[in-house]
């Protein structure tokens, strides 16, 4: 049977508004997403360690620090560029917190060493946390002291004016579960398994253990 003109105007109209309160909700849940940057070390491990936490959407390996636009893995490992590996971490602030966040941190690197991170050395490897607002900051450096008072030793974690964090090239992102394979010392092997490799040569989780123990989050992930 055929609607009448009457009839299809107001169907239209709630169908209009169904769609724009679907809009505006789609884009609420897009703004409750935030983000935050941490260098620690190598990318790789600080990527396959936060990807882990509930609430975190997602993890990209990158550069940040620098004065170098888009700079290449080559041109940062080389020195010179003023960046430090990093990752930018994009959560839900109702899931997770960034304290929480800063915390983790913490407790996943060396925060002591003032020289790079495990066996990665230089200011390419040195930690930092990069804030992008006085909250931020003020979050990172009580989280800050509070690891100086868990150690009982200086922390060398810079808190740093958030820069531009440049992502690094596609080869890098997903490394510790990318099945794709490469040739190593040890012969043929997927990025996974060179990863795993090159963490416990790095001894990454070991130092972690030894300076956090049960409140170190990732050590042996």
């Amino acid at each position: 049977m055929a609607m009448s003109l009457k009839t299809i105007k107001p169907v239209l109209l709630i169908c209009a508004l169904v769609l724009g309160y679907m809009a505006e909700g789609a884009k609420a849940k897009a703004a409750e997403a935030e983000t935050a940057i941490f260098a620690g070390g190598c990318f790789w491990c600080v990527e396959a360690d936060f990807e882990s936490v509930p609430g975190v959407s997602g993890v990209v390996s990158g550069y940040t620090g620098g004065d170098v636009a888009d700079p290449s893995y080559r041109q940062v490992a080389r020195g010179g560029t003023g960046h430090v590996e990093a990752v930018e971490i994009t959560y839900d602030p109702a899931v997770i917190s960034y304290e929480k966040l800063v915390s983790l941190f913490f407790r996943s690197v060396d925060p002591t060493d003032a020289g790079g991170q495990f066996c990665d050395r230089g200011k390419t490897y040195t930690t930092a946390i990069f804030v992008s607002d006085p909250a931020e900051r003020r979050v990172a450096e009580q989280a800050k002291t509070e690891a100086g008072q868990a150690l009982g030793a200086p922390v060398a974690t810079e808190i740093r004016p958030a820069a531009t964090f440049w992502p690094a090239e596609a080869y890098h992102q997903d490394y510790y579960r990318s099945r794709a394979l490469i040739l190593t010392r040890f012969g043929p092997k997927t990025k996974a398994e060179a990863y795993k490799l090159y963490r416990k040569a790095c001894g990454r989780d070991e130092r972690v253990r030894a300076l956090w123990g049960d409140a170190a989050p990732f050590a042996g992930s």
